[in-house]
C-alpha cells in the first residue's frame, strides 16, 4: 500500500513541479507556480517519508527542526536580499548533495558498480563546487566580501588545474571504487575550485554566475537520483539544471557575453584607461522640486530602476511617485533590463511587491520603443545598462551590450549616490550629456522628496 502511495505521491509531485516552472515564466501566473511548487515538494516529502527503508524517524525529526529553524528567518529575509537568499538555497540544496553522495559512498564503496560510482562522482563534484561557491556568492551579495574582481597573473591556469586534477580523481574512482583515499582529496578540490571560481568574477556577473550555479546545483540532484534510482530526483534535478542553463544563456545574451568571459574575464575591475574615463564635463545637478516640476508637466515619463534603488529599498516610494504622476495625467511606465540588479528578474520581484501593475513593466525591446517619445527617462540606480558607450565606444568593457536608451527621451534625470562607477568599473558618459540632470543621494530619500514635490505642484 506504501508503496502504491509513494509512486502516486511522487507522480504528482513531478507533475506539479513541471507546471511550477511553466507558471513561473509569467509574471501574473508566478505566484500559482511557487503554491504549485510548494505543494509538489510537500508530496515528494511527504512520500520519501513512507519509504519502508526508514527504520526510524528520530534524526530525520530533528534534521526537519533544523531545517525549518534556518528557512524561517530565510523567507522572512526582505525582497531586497532575494539574491543572496537564493544564494544560499542553493548552498544547502548543493550540500545535501554532497553529504548524500558522501553517505551513500561510504556505505556501499565496496559495491558499488561503474556507473552508479560515475552518478556519486558527478553527485558531490558539482555539490561540493556548488556549496562553496554559492556561499562565495551570497558574500559578494551581502558585501561581506569585496565587489571587484580578485586577480592575480595566472590565475585561470591554476584554477582549471585545481578542476583537472578533480576530475582526474574522479575518473580514478569510477574505474576503482575501492580506493576510498581518494574520495575525499576530490570532495575537497572540488571545494577548493567552487572559491577560486567566484573570487575572480564581480559583482555585474551575479545575475548569470547565480542562474548557472542554480543549474549546477540541479544537474548534482539529478546525479544523485540516478545514483539513489530515485526518478523523482532526476526529474526535478533536470528540470532545475536545464532551466538554470537556459536562464544563464539568456542573461549572457542579454550582456553580449560569452560563459568563458563570464566566468574567466575578471569584468567589473575599475578601469584607469581610457575606456576607463569619460572627458572631464560637469554634470548638472538639479533639485527635487525642479525635477518635480519636469515631471508633473510631462506627457511620458519611462522610469528604469536599477540595483541602487533595491539597496536603498526604494521600491515603496517608487510606485508612490508613479501614483502622483498618474494622478497629474502622466502616463508613467518602467523599462527593465534583463540583468538590472543582482539576479534574472530583480526589478520585477521588487516592484512586484510595491504593487505596482504589471502591465506597466515593460522589457528592454518595448521600453526601448517608448523612450523616443518619453518627455523623461527616469534612471533610479541603475548604471552600466543605461550607458551610451556600450553603442559606439570599442574599447568599452560594455561594448555590445543591449543597454535601455534611455538618452533618447527629451529629458534625462539620474538618481545616484555619488559619481563612482557601476559594476563594470568604468564611468557613465549619459552623466555628462547636456539633457542630463543629476539628483545626488540616497534613491529612497530623494524619491520620497519628489513625491511632495509633485503632490504640491499646481495645487
Amino acid at each position: 500500500m506504501n508503496e502504491t502511495f509513494i509512486s502516486i505521491a511522487y507522480l504528482a509531485a513531478s507533475a506539479a513541479f513541471i507546471l511550477a516552472l511553466k507558471w513561473l515564466s509569467s509574471v501574473p501566473t508566478a505566484m500559482r507556480g511557487v503554491i504549485i511548487g510548494a505543494i509538489g515538494m510537500t508530496l515528494a516529502i511527504g512520500g520519501t517519508l513512507l519509504s519502508p527503508e526508514i527504520v526510524s524517524y528520530r534524526y530525520i525529526g530533528i534534521a526537519l527542526v533544523l531545517g525549518a529553524l534556518i528557512g524561517i528567518p530565510m523567507a522572512l529575509m526582505p525582497m531586497t536580499a532575494v539574491p543572496q537568499r537564493t544564494a544560499l538555497s542553493h548552498a544547502f540544496g548543493a550540500l545535501a548533495a554532497a553529504l548524500v553522495g558522501t553517505a551513500e559512498y561510504s556505505l556501499r564503496h565496496d559495491v558499488l558498480d561503474r556507473f552508479t560510482m560515475f552518478a556519486l562522482v558527478i553527485e558531490v563534484l558539482l555539490g561540493s563546487l556548488t556549496f562553496s561557491a554559492s556561499l562565495m556568492a551570497f558574500g559578494k551579495l551581502q558585501e561581506i566580501l569585496p565587489q571587484r574582481p580578485i586577480t592575480y597573473k595566472g590565475q585561470n591556469i591554476v584554477n582549471l588545474a585545481v578542476l583537472g586534477v578533480a576530475l582526474l580523481t574522479g575518473v580514478a574512482l569510477v574505474i576503482n571504487p575501492a580506493n576510498t583515499l581518494l574520495f575525499p582529496v576530490m570532495t575537497i578540490l572540488a571545494f577548493t575550485f567552487g572559491i577560486m571560481l567566484i573570487v575572480p568574477i564581480g559583482g555585474a556577473d551575479m545575475p548569470t554566475v547565480i542562474a548557472l550555479l542554480n543549474s549546477y546545483a540541479g544537474l548534482s540532484a539529478a546525479a544523485m537520483g540516478f545514483a539513489l534510482d530515485n526518478k523523482l530526483l532526476i526529474i526535478a534535478g533536470s528540470l532545475d539544471g536545464a532551466s538554470g542553463l537556459i536562464l544563464s544563456i539568456i542573461m549572457c545574451k542579454a550582456m553580449n557575453r560569452s560563459f568563458s568571459n563570464v566566468l574567466f574575464g575578471a569584468f567589473g575591475q575599475v578601469q584607469t584607461g581610457p575606456a576607463g574615463k569619460v572627458d572631464a564635463k560637469p554634470v548638472k545637478s538639479t533639485t527635487t522640486e525642479e525635477a518635480a516640476s519636469i515631471l508633473a508637466n510631462a506627457n511620458l515619463v519611462v522610469i528604469i530602476p536599477g540595483y541602487g534603488m533595491a539597496v536603498a529599498q526604494a521600491q515603496h516610494k517608487v510606485r508612490e511617485l508613479h501614483d502622483s504622476l498618474v494622478k497629474k495625467g502622466v502616463k508613467v511606465v518602467f523599462a527593465i533590463h534583463p540583468v538590472a540588479g543582482r539576479m534574472p528578474g530583480h526589478m520585477n520581484v521588487l516592484l512586484a511587491e510595491a504593487d505596482v501593475p504589471y502591465d506597466k513593466l515593460l522589457e528592454m525591446e518595448e521600453a526601448n520603443s517608448e523612450l523616443p517619445e518619453a518627455d523623461v527617462s527616469l534612471v533610479i540606480g541603475a548604471n552600466d545598462v543605461t550607458n551610451p558607450a556600450a553603442r559606439h565606444d570599442t574599447n568599452s568593457p560594455v561594448y555590445g551590450m543591449p543597454i535601455i536608451d534611455v538618452d533618447k527621451a527629451r529629458v534625462v534625470m539620474v538618481i545616484k549616490r555619488s559619481m563612482n562607477p557601476g559594476f563594470a568599473g568604468i564611468d557613465n558618459e549619459l552623466y555628462t550629456m547636456d539633457k542630463t540632470l543629476m539628483l545626488f543621494g540616497d534613491a529612497k530619500a530623494v524619491v520620497g522628496e519628489l513625491v511632495k514635490e509633485v503632490a504640491a505642484a499646481d495645487s
